[in-house]
């Protein structure tokens, strides 16, 4: 199996501003053949959330209409919750603990190095397909057992 990120097909919302790196981000997805969203917070996110199904949620610790914890919240209601990734120039033990301990996937360090964007994202995207699976697994044995 090739687990390489230009082979899977990913979409991703990023909410909050990033102008000094929005060109970085852009060119990683293009490169990895992945969909890009972009919302510039957390209102405007959620609109695009109800039009556009992600995988991956990427998300300022600091977003200009609320926090990362609320949209965690928010993507919890989903049908299909996708994956949060918070972003943060001072990503340090305290924050990433937090992050894993209520939910989120995990916490990636700003200013962004490419390597680190696309491993993180694509570990996200696996584990997003691994829910998945296992989701579809329940609903069947489910099936199987009314029938």
């Amino acid at each position: 199996m090739d687990d390489t990120p230009h082979k899977c097909c990913l979409s991703a919302l990023f909410i909050g501003g990033y102008e000094d790196q929005r060109s970085l981000v852009r060119e990683v997805f293009r490169e990895c053949g992945w969909r890009l969203f972009e919302a510039p917070d957390r209102r405007r996110a959620t609109q695009c959330l109800r039009r556009y199904p992600v995988q991956v949620v990427i998300a300022k610790s600091g977003m200009p209409d609320g926090s990362w914890q609320e949209m965690l919240d928010h993507l919890r209601c989903l049908v299909r919750p996708p994956l949060l990734i918070v972003t943060s120039r001072t990503a340090d033990e305290h924050l990433w603990a937090e992050v894993l301990n209520i939910g989120g996937y995990d916490v990636l360090a700003e200013p962004f190095e490419c390597d680190e964007m696309v491993r993180v994202v694509a570990s996200a995207r696996r584990h997003f397909d691994y829910q998945l699976g296992r989701a579809r697994a329940r609903e069947a044995d489910l099936v199987a057992s009314v029938a």
